[in-house]
C-alpha cells in the first residue's frame, strides 16, 4: 500500500493463491474482515424473498406498495447513517473497533426482525441492520486494503465483493430452504445473527489496521503487524515509506487543518477533490444503474416477467444471485490484470445492452398480455368488482395488465396466453377463495405479473445484467475508494463516498415499485439504461487507473492529472518529465 514501487506482472491472481500458502495470516485478516461483506450481502438480499411471505402474513403490507418499499429501504436509510458514522468512527476509534460495532448492530437487527409482530417492528429491525451494513460497507474493504501488499491489494479487496455476492447467494438459498418451514420469513431474517457472532469473535483476536496505528503514533504495534504481512526484504521499505508519509501529512496538513477545517481543506485540495469526484461518482452510479432493484426485488421482477409461483420466483432468482457471486470471482482474477477502469467500461457496456433487452421484453409483456374472458367462469362473488361494473364494455378492453392494476388477480387458463378470468384478490396466500377457485385444470393465479411468451427472455436479460455488472461495477467502486484518498482523509472520504452510495441506493429502493406501478417496468428499466450511458461517460472522463500503484503514487498522480476524455495513463506519477510528454502528466489544473 504505502510503500515503494511494486512491479505488476499480470499474474496477481496466481500470486494471491501462492500467498495463501506462504503467508496465510494476510488471508486470515482479509476473510475475517470480509465477513462484514457477507452480512452486507445477506441482509440486502434476504429481504427480496422474505417480502413475498411478509406480504402473505400482513395484509397491510400486501395492499400498500409504499409499505413494502419502506421495509426494504429502511435498511438503506440506516446504512446512510451507518456509513456517515463509520467514516468518523474509523478515523477516531479504528477500523477493527468499527467492525465490532457493526456486528453488534447486525445481531440486534436480526433478533428484532425475527420476533416482529407487525410492520413497525420490522422497520425498526431493518434500521438496525442498515446501520451495521453502512458501517461494514466502507470499513471492511478499508481494513483489507490497509492490511494488503500493493501487488495483490485489488484481488484481496475483491474478496470482500465476493463475500457480498456470496452473502446474497446464501440469502436466496436460505429463502428456498425455509419456504415450507413454520415462521418462513422469521427464519430467513433471523439467520443473519449467526455470522455476526462469528465475525465478532474472530475480530476480537485480530489486530487493528497498521496504517491507522502508525497515524496514531503507535508505531511499535504497527511495525509488528507489518512484519507479519510483508516479506523480510519488503518490510523495512514499507515501514520507511509509511513513516515518511505520516510525517509529511503532519507537517503539511496540521496547520492548514487548524486554519480552515477539514471540510474546507478537502474542497480546496486538488488531490482530495479529484479523488472524491471519482470515488463518490462511482458509488452513486453503482446504485443508479439499478443493481439493487434486482437484489431487493428480484423475485418480484421474476413474477412481473410472468412466473406466478413464489417458489418458482425464488428458484429463478437464485440463478441471478449465483451469477452475481460468480462475477465476483471473475473480478478477483481480472481486477489487477486488466485494471479498474477498463473493467468498468466493459461492465457498463454489458449493463446498457441488458437493460435495453429488459425494457423491450417488459414492453412486449405489458402490451400483449392475455385478455379477460367475457363469459362467466366463476361465481359473481369471486369476479373482480371493477370488471363487474360494466362487463359488456370491459370484456372488450380488459386484459391481464388492466386486471392487476385494478388490484385484482388474473386466473390464467391452461394455455396461459389465452383468455382468462379477472378475480377479486382478497389475499395472496394459497388459501384465499380466488386461489382455491382458480386452482386445478392447469390454471394458475397471477397477482404481480402476467403470463408472457417471452418471460424467459427477461431471465436472460437479468442474467446478462448481473454477469456484466458484478465483475466491474459491483466491486471496482469499493476498490477505487479504498485506494484513491490520502491516508489522513481516508476514513472521512471513504465514509462520504459510502454515504453517497447509500443515499442513491435509498432513492432507487424507495422508488422502484412505485415507478413500475406508475409507468411500467419497461420504462423503468429504460431509465436505468439511460443512466448507465451517463455512467459510462463519467468513467471515461473522471476515473483514474490505480492498478498496481502504491497509494502515495495514486496521490501524486491525482495532483498532476487534468480532466480529459481518454483513459488515464498508468505511468508512475514520479516518472521523469520526458516520459510520455504528450499525455500532459506534468500539467496541473482541471478538476
Amino acid at each position: 500500500m504505502e510503500g515503494g514501487v511494486h512491479e505488476f506482472d499480470g499474474s496477481t491472481f496466481r500470486e494471491c493463491i501462492s500467498l495463501s500458502r506462504r503467508n496465510p495470516y494476510v488471508l486470515r485478516l482479509a476473510f475475517s474482515a470480509g465477513i462484514g461483506g457477507l452480512l452486507f450481502g445477506y441482509d440486502t438480499g434476504v429481504i427480496s424473498g422474505a417480502l413475498l411471505y411478509i406480504r402473505d402474513d400482513f395484509r397491510s403490507v400486501d395492499k400498500n406498495t409504499w409499505l413494502q418499499e419502506m421495509i426494504v429501504s429502511m435498511a438503506v436509510a440506516g446504512a446512510i447513517i451507518g456509513a456517515a458514522i463509520g467514516g468518523w468512527a474509523n478515523d477516531r476509534y479504528g477500523r477493527r473497533t468499527s467492525i465490532l460495532a457493526a456486528d453488534v448492530l447486525f445481531f440486534a437487527g436480526a433478533v428484532i426482525m425475527a420476533s416482529s409482530m407487525g410492520p413497525a417492528q420490522l422497520v425498526v429491525g431493518r434500521v438496525f441492520v442498515g446501520l451495521g451494513v453502512g458501517m461494514a460497507s466502507m470499513t471492511s474493504p478499508l481494513y483489507i486494503s490497509e492490511a494488503s501488499p500493493a501487488t495483490i491489494r485489488g484481488a484481496l479487496v475483491s474478496t470482500n465483493g465476493l463475500l457480498i455476492t456470496g452473502g446474497q447467494f446464501l440469502s436466496y438459498l436460505i429463502n428456498l430452504a425455509f419456504t415450507k418451514a413454520p415462521g418462513t420469513w422469521r427464519w430467513m431474517l433471523g439467520v443473519a445473527a449467526v455470522p455476526a457472532v462469528v465475525q465478532f469473535l474472530l475480530m476480537l483476536f485480530l489486530p487493528e489496521s497498521p496504517r491507522w496505528l502508525f497515524r496514531k503514533g503507535r508505531e511499535e504495534e504497527a511495525e509488528g503487524i507489518l512484519r507479519r504481512i510483508y516479506s523480510a526484504e519488503e518490510v523495512e521499505r514499507e515501514i520507511s515509506e509509511l513513516r515518511e508519509s505520516v510525517a509529511a501529512e503532519s507537517g503539511s496538513s496540521s496547520s492548514e487543518t487548524k486554519k480552515m477545517g477539514l471540510v474546507k481543506l478537502m474542497m480546496t485540495t486538488a488531490t482530495v477533490r479529484r479523488g472524491l469526484i471519482a470515488g463518490v461518482g462511482l458509488q452513486v452510479f453503482q446504485q443508479l444503474v439499478g443493481i439493487n432493484t434486482v437484489m431487493y426485488y428480484s423475485p418480484t421482477i421474476v413474477q412481473l416477467a410472468g412466473f406466478a409461483s413464489n417458489t418458482t420466483a425464488l428458484a429463478l432468482s437464485l440463478v441471478t444471485s449465483g451469477l452475481n457471486a460468480a462475477g465476483s470471482v471473475v473480478s478477483i482474477f481480472l481486477i489487477d490484470r486488466t485494471g479498474r477502469r477498463k473493467l468498468l467500461v466493459v461492465s457498463l457496456s454489458g449493463v446498457i445492452l441488458s437493460l435495453a433487452l429488459l425494457s423491450a421484453v417488459f414492453h412486449h409483456t405489458s402490451s400483449h398480455s392475455p385478455p379477460v374472458s367475457s363469459s362467466p367462469q366463476f361465481a359473481a362473488a369471486l369476479t373482480c368488482p371493477a370488471f363487474n361494473y360494466s362487463p359488456a364494455t370491459a370484456a372488450r378492453s380488459w386484459d391481464c395488465t388492466r386486471c392487476l392494476k385494478a388490484e385484482c388477480a388474473f386466473c390464467a387458463s391452461e394455455h396461459k396466453l389465452l383468455a382468462g378470468a379477472c378475480l377479486t384478490a382478497a389475499s395472496n396466500t394459497s388459501t384465499s377463495p380466488a386461489a382455491a377457485a382458480c386452482g386445478g385444470e392447469g390454471r394458475e393465479l397471477y397477482t404481480h405479473g402476467c403470463p408472457s411468451r417471452y418471460g424467459w427472455m427477461a431471465m436472460v436479460g437479468l442474467a446478462l445484467y448481473i454477469a456484466s455488472f458484478s465483475p466491474g461495477m459491483g466491486t471496482a467502486p469499493w476498490i477505487v475508494n479504498s485506494e484513491i484518498y490520502p491516508l489522513r482523509h481516508r476514513g472521512v472520504c471513504g465514509g462520504a463516498a459510502a454515504t453517497a452510495n447509500w443515499v442513491a441506493n435509498l432513492a432507487v429502493a424507495q422508488s422502484f415499485l412505485s415507478l413500475t406501478e406508475a409507468i411500467g417496468a419497461a420504462w423503468t428499466f429504460l431509465i436505468f439504461g439511460v443512466v448507465s450511458v451517463v455512467a459510462l461517460g463519467f468513467v471515461l472522463v473522471c476515473v483514474p487507473e490505480t492498478k498496481g500503484l502504491p497509494i502515495e503514487e495514486v496521490e501524486r498522480m491525482l495532483e498532476k492529472r487534468e480532466l480529459r476524455l481518454r483513459f488515464w495513463d498508468n505511468r508512475r506519477a514520479g516518472a521523469g518529465a520526458g516520459d510520455g510528454d504528450d499525455d500532459g502528466g506534468g500539467k496541473t489544473g482541471g478538476v
